[in-house]
């Protein structure tokens, strides 16, 4: 590969160099028959070589390293049929989903399932699912469940009309090898009873077995439309018709952007970062700097939602191997769709391709799959005088990263989309679920996310800091240290060692990453940036022991601090490991293994792993935000504004407030992207 100067995504052409050179190497190294891509990822560069390169100092008032030639390389998993080493799997890919569907329709099992509660062969749709957790299964077998659906017209809303069993298929044979089905629920005057004695799996065995084992007769699907397409629910309702009293919001721009793209390198307000798309997280951002008057200050190496994972709350099986990683089984990057302009995204666009690699070796290009643009984010700082004549001042799954002029970062997770459902027999009850529509059951789940902090405070050794605030201990009310009881004070706790950390309410916990190095002149404290979480901290709900805690062992405390071991291909990166489908246990690669290690964190080069957890429609929030880092505020030099075109919304009811001599329109800017 030639030399470049930044760790960017591998572009197409390098795609496609690296998998000739892999298939030659298989031709000839090898007695390979038949191979398939399902990953290809940039090895990332040492952090040091990588900002020696872009002159970024790795410790407090020095000055950057000599440069060295960067190199890149690229690493693929390749599913080499019949040689597939036992418990290890790479990603699923979406040409994998879209055969596992071609094999459920064009399975006679499946057809003859299906037309018993009168779906035709060209009506059966599904998604493919990792299977999750499931001992009935040798590991060494590629195995997919599929959640199937009927499909009454092309672009009908299959999840209106889910079927009443799951097919199990191999994905390398492309065959069907088991049917499940659930059991159901049935009412009595105790509540809801099973329909068999234990939430365990069944023995395997043939379809027959398998419902006779359900201790349930079959659920035909519900046929009433759930469309949401507007031409579909005119179809389904004469009556259906837009609202017409919305009058158009437009975004505009007429002096251009404040922003500046060089690649992939972007720069704004004085900050400048490299974005990135990958395969499996979508967006990620790396090398993130502040220009605080003319010192560049490194805060953030890399930044990205590394994993998320799903688990579904009901107990009978199969229902519990519903535990999706969407980033280490399928990857965000490969699920992301192509943006459109006025649609995604508002005002003046800059977007970013993407490119992952295809079974047979070539490039999958997403044309638009970042976008890049600048939003209103309202006030950035007022204070008001209020002695006479005094005045106001203002200077002010989508993953957004929101960059402020204040310094803070925000990342943002909007969870859009609809429920995943699974059929429901007449007035059957859902104690693990709630019934949306007649016949059709939403499982209860969560949603939750691992977000990637790599940080760089000031350089490449930092510490975080656990802060408790607590009633100033044994000082009650009325007491000469505490006369009126208000007293509370901020409890610092130093984490020094490897571990993983729980939130607490009560206390308000909050983490700061700091560089002991460096002290600001007036707190005297070491510069660091506080992580804020409260909105989205969100504990696992399933036991400590479950299948899903076992392989999503992330999800079990809200914070880990590790050590960041750099090795020939890169850090410390994905908190459920790296092959993820199919693990039944905690992998060694993992945060929850990494944890017991046990390293010194303290003044090192540290990851920091956030989780955060929530539901649609939910927007979840990870803020970073600077904490006795700059000498004052940063943003005391953004001019303020006064915005002509802002105006009164119904005549002559504002007048006096409109131009007040007092109060100027001043607002921040935040520029901020997302991955779709």
């Amino acid at each position: 590969m030639s030399p470049v100067a930044v760790p960017d995504s591998l572009t197409p052409d390098e795609i496609v160099a690296a998998s000739i050179a892999i298939r030659q190497y298989v031709a000839e190294m090898t007695d390979a028959k038949a191979i398939k891509f399902l990953t290809m990822s940039l090895i990332p560069p040492p952090k040091k070589v990588v900002l020696a390169h872009l002159g970024i100092p790795t410790s407090p008032d020095t000055k950057p390293e000599t440069p060295t030639p960067i190199i890149r390389q690229a690493e693929a998993d390749v599913d080499i049929v019949e040689k597939l080493p036992q418990e290890v799997h790479p990603q699923i890919s979406a040409e994998e989903l879209i055969e596992a569907e071609r094999i459920v329709r064009n399975s006679s099992v499946v057809q003859k399932l299906a037309a018993d509660v009168g779906i035709a062969p060209h009506q059966i749709y599904c998604d493919g699912w990792s299977i999750g957790y499931d001992e009935r299964f040798p590991q060494q077998r590629r195995i997919l469940q599929a959640l199937v659906y009927a499909r009454f017209s092309e672009h009908d809303h299959l999840y209106a009309h889910p079927l009443d069993f799951m097919p199990i298929l191999d994905a390398n044979t492309e065959e069907v090898i088991q049917i499940d089905f659930p059991p159901m629920y049935k009412s009595t005057i105790d509540g809801p009873v099973l329909s068999v004695s234990s939430t365990a799996p069944s023995e395997r065995g043939d379809a027959d077995i398998a419902l006779a084992a359900s201790g349930r007769k079959r659920i035909p699907p519900p046929l009433k439309n759930q469309n949401f397409l507007p031409d579909l629910m005119l179809e389904d309702d004469k009556d259906y018709k837009f609202r017409d009293d919305l009058k158009p919001l437009h975004v505009v721009q007429p002096e251009g952007v404040s922003f500046k793209i060089n690649g992939h390198e972007l720069e704004w307000q004085n900050w400048k970062m490299h974005v990135s798309f990958t395969q499996r997280e979508g967006i990620a951002l790396s090398t993130i700097t502040y220009n605080d008057h003319g010192e560049i200050r490194p805060i953030i190496y890399r930044l990205s939602v590394a994993e998320m994972v799903v688990p579904y709350g009901a107990p009978e099986h199969p229902h519990p191997r519903k535990f999706a990683f969407d980033a280490g089984e399928y990857g965000m990057g490969a699920m992301a769709n192509e943006l459109s302009l006025g649609c995604d995204c508002l005002g003046q666009i800059h977007y970013l391709p993407g490119a992952f690699v295809a079974h047979n070796g070539t490039a999958t290009i997403i044309k638009n799959a970042i976008c890049i643009h600048e939003e209103d984010a309202g006030v950035l700082w007022k204070h008001a005088d209020y002695r006479p004549n005094g005045r106001s001042h203002t200077v002010q799954y989508i993953w957004n990263y929101h960059f402020y002029q204040d310094g803070s970062i925000e990342c943002e997770i909007r969870l859009t989309g609809v429920l995943n459902v699974y059929v429901a027999g007449e007035n059957e009850p859902s104690p693990y679920g709630t019934i949306v529509s007649p016949g059709i059951n939403a499982q209860s789940h969560q949603h939750l996310f691992s977000i990637r902090v790599d940080p760089m405070i000031d350089g490449l050794q930092n510490s975080v800091i656990e802060s408790d605030i607590v009633p100033l201990p044994d000082a009650p009310t009325g007491s000469t240290a505490n006369f009126s009881g208000n007293a509370f004070i901020v409890k610092d706790t130093v984490l020094s060692t490897e571990v993983g950390r729980p939130y607490s309410y009560e206390t308000e916990r909050r983490w700061k990453i700091v560089n002991t190095g460096r002290q600001h002149f007036a707190s005297g404290k070491n510069v660091g940036y506080s992580i804020g979480m409260k909105g989205g901290a969100t504990p696992l709900m399933a036991r400590p022991d479950s299948w899903a805690a076992k392989r999503a062992s992330f999800v079990t405390k809200a914070l880990w601090v590790l050590r960041d071991v750099e090795g020939p291909k890169g850090g410390r990166i994905w908190p459920a490991g790296n092959y993820v489908p199919q693990t039944r246990s905690e992998p060694e690669d993992s945060v929850g293994s990494w944890a017991k290690g046990g390293k010194k964190v303290e003044d090192e080069d540290i990851v920091v792993f956030v989780t955060v957890g929530g539901m649609p429609v939910e927007h979840l929030s990870v803020t970073l935000k600077p904490n006795s880092f700059f000498k004052e505020n940063p943003s005391m030099d953004v001019p303020g504004t006064f915005d002509a075109h802002s105006v009164a919304a119904f005549a002559n009811a504002n007048d006096e407030a409109t131009r007040s001599p007092h109060s100027n329109g001043e607002s921040e800017n935040s520029c901020h992207w997302y991955c779709g």
